[in-house]
């Protein structure tokens, strides 16, 4: 299934309100609930207790202020003052486990699905969850809610401290130690490229013999790691 983006940005923006819920898992629990298409017609008559319900009930332990941020957003009150730009993709629905072996990576992006945006000046980030062999956009992250006070690098890095990699054409150095303090491993690529190409391209050196810097970001241990590069040498 797909989504505008409309649609997605609506269930972006709801998912950040609500501890500890990914976009997918709100997803998932709109659709258990409303049924599918997901539409705005069906969105548009949301109501708290709707959300209180879904997923039998899961989110219903959830404070209650924010099932109204994310019921409202999700009928279309209250969202930024956003443009919905043509072309860019739709993430598609993940739940923890869905995808074993995974890793999430992040790229900093401007137009589309291009990797073409420089860590302090892109306009959103696109969050991928790639495993051996596969890779799927699952978040669409905004760039422009930072509030003013905010230590903008230290503000980007905290939007994608869920991630592992970053994808950026540019980073600067202040700003690249604060990515890496935060557990993200940057990686330039000043030749850019579409997003998805480029998660395909990573998703088959997972399933492969990936690099020991790689690895470790995978969660293998130097053991495993050993062994995948005296069996690459061999082969």
């Amino acid at each position: 299934m797909s989504l505008t983006p409309e649609l997605a940005l609506r269930i972006g923006l709801a998912a950040r309100t609500l501890p500890d819920t990914e976009p997918g898992r709100l997803m998932a629990a709109l659709i258990e609930h409303v049924g599918l298409p997901l539409t705005p017609e069906k969105l548009a008559v949301l109501k708290v207790k709707d959300l209180k319900e879904a997923a039998d009930g899961e989110l219903g332990e959830l404070p209650l202020d924010d099932l109204k941020k994310a019921a409202a957003l999700l009928r279309g009150e209250g969202l930024p003052e956003i443009v919905v730009e043509e072309g860019l993709p739709s993430p598609q629905p993940y739940a923890d486990g869905d995808m074993p072996g995974s890793i999430r990576v992040a790229i900093a992006s401007n137009g589309g699905e291009r990797v073409d945006g420089h860590f302090g000046s892109c306009a959103r980030f696109l969050v991928y969850q790639v495993a051996p062999g596969q890779a799927r956009l699952i978040d669409i992250r905004a760039t422009s809610a930072m509030p003013d006070d905010e230590d903008k690098n230290a503000w980007r890095a905290g939007l994608i401290a869920d991630c592992q990699l970053l994808y950026i054409a540019s980073i600067g150095g202040p700003a690249a130690a604060k990515v890496i303090r935060a557990g993200i491993h940057p990686i330039k690529r000043p030749q850019m490229g579409q997003g998805g190409q480029v998660m395909a391209e990573l998703a088959e050196i997972l399933a492969g013999s990936p690099p020991p810097w790689l690895a470790k970001v995978m969660g293998q241990s130097p053991q495993e790691r050993i062994r995948f590069a005296l069996e690459e040498e061999e082969a």
